[in-house]
């Protein structure tokens, strides 16, 4: 079993069974239980997938007769859209999610010019309780369903379409929420993401990242799925001190417990491993920590792994704020000095409240 760590319970209610909750079998035993013949499974699943339909009164090949009961069993709305806000003349869209119980969870549609990324949410909330994380302060609401999550990658695979002319390349669940802490409904819509149409976005496992803050057997279960996809490991600080106050989970699995399980992932999956780092001033900053956590993670990792240094983002009324330009050059320089390669992450949509749970925060 997999501890779904939290530290607050979740609340409010669960969410109506939508196509998107299914695998193939349960696709096909759903719309027997309908009546309808087997072939409608897979006509749902390509309209759905390959077409990202998911109103059945769009589907003209469907018969007439069955669109309202097909739309009620199969296609019940989930999320509804509070609010829409862009910047970065356009190519960054942030969308605030409400579900059928009131919960609230966000993604980000972000266009580059050699990709276009969604980062979507897992949880509506967070139970992880980091200091410096908008989320993490509001606490956890509840996990979201396979079809919650799906949903995200949909909505931002039709926008992409629509407005940009591209097609959806990459999927990070970097939003609100521990991925690992919602274990089975993130693995299973990650199933759905990288399939091939009709039974998914047919989106590279190699273009899927998960994060997370370190939940230790899950990341060695998730190593085992085959998956394939990029793990990235939050870690914000290389040493147990800071780290438990930065990173709570971190007083469960201890530094060298998290890089120990990434080696695992890496090793298991022969893919590189992300090691995501806030930069806080003066609290995670020094050079000293850069070292550390260069030496920590070449002796751990050896080439496979990237640093991501992340510009933080404040959130308001908060007494974190981020490095000055100088000082994350300084610590850049000395993560490479110890033979580890380290960038910092392009920040988008800082005057839209893009960090994860912000828009959340503000009231939707």
């Amino acid at each position: 079993m997999v501890p779904e760590l939290i530290f607050q319970a979740p609340r409010k209610g669960k969410p109506p069974l939508h196509l998107a909750d299914l695998d193939v079998a349960g696709c096909a035993s759903a719309v027997a239980a309908l009546g309808l013949p087997a072939f409608r499974a897979s006509q749902l699943a390509h309209h759905y997938y390959g077409r990202l339909i998911a109103d059945p009164r769009q589907m003209t090949d469907l018969p007439a007769a069955v669109r309202g009961l097909v739309a009620e069993t199969l296609f019940p709305a989930l999320l509804t859209a509070a609010r829409d806000v862009a910047c970065d003349a356009g190519q960054t869209r942030k969308t605030l999610w409400r579900a059928a119980d009131g919960a609230t969870v966000e993604s980000v549609l972000m266009r580059y010019p050699q990709r276009t990324t969604v980062c979507i949410s897992s949880q509506a909330g967070c139970g992880m309780a980091c200091p410096f994380c908008a989320t993490g302060q509001g606490g956890l609401t509840r996990n979201l369903s396979t079809a919650e999550i799906v949903e995200q990658v949909r909505a931002a695979a039709v926008a992409a379409r629509d407005d940009f002319g591209e097609r959806l390349s990459n999927v990070v669940f970097m939003g609100m929420g521990e991925p690992l802490a919602n274990y089975a409904k993130v693995v299973a819509a990650v199933r759905r993401i990288i399939a091939a149409p009709p039974s998914g976005f047919g989106i590279s496992a190699r273009a899927v990242t998960v994060s997370t803050v370190g939940l230790v057997p899950a990341i060695g279960k998730l190593a085992d799925e085959g998956l394939a996809v990029t793990l990235a490991l939050s870690l914000h600080a290389p040493d147990d001190e800071l780290r438990d106050t930065l990173v709570p989970v971190n007083t469960r699995w201890r530094v060298r417990e998290a890089l120990d399980a990434a080696r695992y992932y890496a090793d298991v999956t022969g893919r590189r491993v992300s090691v995501e780092y806030a930069l806080i001033r003066d609290v995670n900053d020094q050079p000293w920590r850069a070292e550390l956590l260069g030496r920590r993670l070449r002796r751990a990792l050896g080439r496979l792994v990237h640093v991501n240094v992340i510009p933080l983002n404040p959130t308001p009324g908060s007494a974190w704020d981020a490095s000055p330009k100088p000082v994350e050059r300084e610590f850049v320089k000395h993560v490479r000095a110890q033979g580890v390669s380290c960038t910092v992450r392009d920040t988008r949509g800082r005057e839209i409240s893009a960090a994860c749970g912000q828009l959340a925060a503000e009231g939707g």
